[in-house]
Formats: C-alpha cells, sequence, structure tokens
C-alpha cells in the first residue's frame, strides 16, 4: 500500500510541474502574461497589403509568445497574394518577426498564370492582366527549362535587333517560340539549341535575299529550314513593327545550310514536303 501511495504521490507531483508547462505552451494561460504585441516585417515588397498581412497573423499573435505556431503562421502568410517565400519567428518578450520576399513577374506562364524572377509559379492578379510581359509556357516540372532556353534564346537573337516574345513547350516536348516582329519558329523537340543557333548565324543572310517578311521558319530539318515568307503592303518593311500587316502568300521555302565559310545558294522553291523532317 506505501508502494502505491509513493507512486501515486510521484505522479500528482510531476502533473503539478508538467501541467502549467503544458497549459502555457498551448495557449490555456499566460497568453495574456505573455502577449506578442509587436509585429516586425522585413523585405521589400510593393503589393503585399500590410492590413491583409496583420490581419492574418493576429490570431496566431494572440496565443502569446510560448503559445504561437510560428509554422502555422507561416504557411498562412505564404497563402496570401504576392507572397512568394515568407519566414516567421519570434523575439523576447514581445516580437514577432516576418520576412517576406514577394513575387517578382518575369513573364506569363499559360492562360491565367505569372512566373516569378525566382522561377515560382502562381495565380495573375487581375490588377496585371493586361501588363505586358513574354509569354512562356510548358508542363509545370519543365519551368527550369522553359526559361533557361528563353535566356539563351533571347541572347542569340539580341544582336539581329529581334526579341523573343513568345516561347511554348507542348506536351511532346517540341519547342515553338515567336519573335517581336511576329515571326513563328518551329524548333521541335530534338536539339534545340544547336537548331536555333544555325538558325540566327543564317538569318541576316536569308533576309538580305528576300525582300519579304519571313513570316515562318521551320528547322525540324536535317540540312535545312523550311520558310514561309508574306507579301509586303505599301509602306510596310520587313521590320519588327511591319511583319504583321505581312499577307502569306506564297508557298513555303528551303533553305539550305551551309558552313560558315560558303555564301549562301539561292533558295529552293518547293510546295512539297522534303525528306528529313525530325521532330
Amino acid at each position: 500500500m506505501n508502494a502505491v501511495l509513493r507512486i501515486l504521490a510521484w505522479l500528482l507531483a510531476v502533473a503539478l510541474v508538467a501541467l502549467p508547462v503544458v497549459a502555457v505552451v498551448n495557449g490555456w494561460i499566460g497568453a495574456d502574461r505573455w502577449p506578442l504585441t509587436r509585429l516586425r516585417v522585413h523585405g521589400e515588397f510593393e503589393r503585399v497589403d500590410p492590413a491583409q498581412l496583420r490581419a492574418v497573423v493576429l490570431p496566431y499573435a494572440k496565443r502569446g509568445f510560448f503559445a504561437v505556431r510560428l509554422q502555422d503562421a507561416q504557411d498562412a502568410v505564404e497563402k496570401l497574394p504576392w507572397v512568394e517565400r515568407a519566414e516567421v519567428r519570434k523575439r523576447w518578450p514581445d516580437v514577432m518577426e516576418i520576412s517576406i520576399t514577394e513575387h517578382r513577374p518575369f513573364a506569363r506562364w499559360g492562360k491565367d498564370r505569372l512566373l516569378s524572377e525566382h522561377g515560382r509559379l502562381f495565380p495573375t492578379p487581375k490588377a496585371l492582366q493586361a501588363l505586358k510581359l513574354p509569354q512562356l509556357g510548358g508542363p509545370d516540372s519543365q519551368v527550369q527549362e522553359v526559361i533557361a532556353l528563353y535566356n539563351e534564346a533571347r541572347q542569340l537573337f539580341a544582336p539581329l535587333g529581334f526579341n523573343v516574345e513568345t516561347l511554348v513547350m507542348d506536351r511532346r516536348g517540341s519547342w515553338t517560340l515567336t519573335l517581336g516582329n511576329g515571326t513563328e519558329v518551329v524548333i521541335g523537340r530534338a536539339d534545340a539549341r544547336p537548331r536555333l543557333s544555325r538558325f540566327v548565324r543564317m538569318l541576316p543572310q536569308i533576309l538580305a535575299r528576300q525582300g519579304q517578311p519571313l513570316l515562318r521558319a521551320d528547322l525540324r530539318y536535317t540540312n535545312g529550314f523550311a520558310l514561309s515568307w508574306g507579301a509586303v503592303k505599301p509602306g510596310i518593311g520587313n521590320r519588327e513593327s511591319g511583319i504583321e500587316e505581312a499577307i502569306a502568300d506564297s508557298p513555303p521555302t528551303i533553305a539550305r545550310i551551309v558552313p560558315d565559310s560558303e555564301s549562301l545558294p539561292s533558295i529552293l522553291h518547293s510546295p512539297f514536303p522534303i525528306s528529313g523532317l525530325a521532330t
């Protein structure tokens, strides 16, 4: 009997010590004694609403210094519009500290999302639906690959005075881009970078031999490109601002790839499919 009483007394003592600790940690008591009364926010942001941020974290701060659930508060902050990343900490005795990284739009992704400078996708806010941005697209798992090829394509075309307006990878992994003057460039699946490099290298010679705007270039050929040209309206030249005024009126032509040491041969006209087309 004495042994049982000793055990019960020991358990009671442990409970008397542990219960207050549990109560404080769970916010049952102590929230008024150790409240979080100050909010400190770090980070450069322009679009995150401070009032909305305070409203989101207030329920967590009310639990007090010891009972606040920092991970839950952080998850709630990261669900706010424009918040890309957040980190929530507490500082003794009464400070809740939040570091925020705001989404900075880099490009459009698909129909209704934006791509941030850090490569994260987020819904397009209504205020930015008309914002002019490059149009990218592809499977969500290929975001980094799309960004990489887009940046490389921009560097390739920039010396020629062309902007890359769109770059899309379809479900089959085939690439297509559109230049700022409206020219569509079909790259295909294999060897995207070598194909683009060859095309950009030859493009000045190709354009110099034609007085018509280039509407479409298909690079999916082993030894050449399929080119579609448009008719030029009076007063409209082959410039970034003029190709949208072109009218397609000629069959595709085939430009053979030649070494840099050779001059570009005359362009062969062929309305028929050319052997060697690869995807």
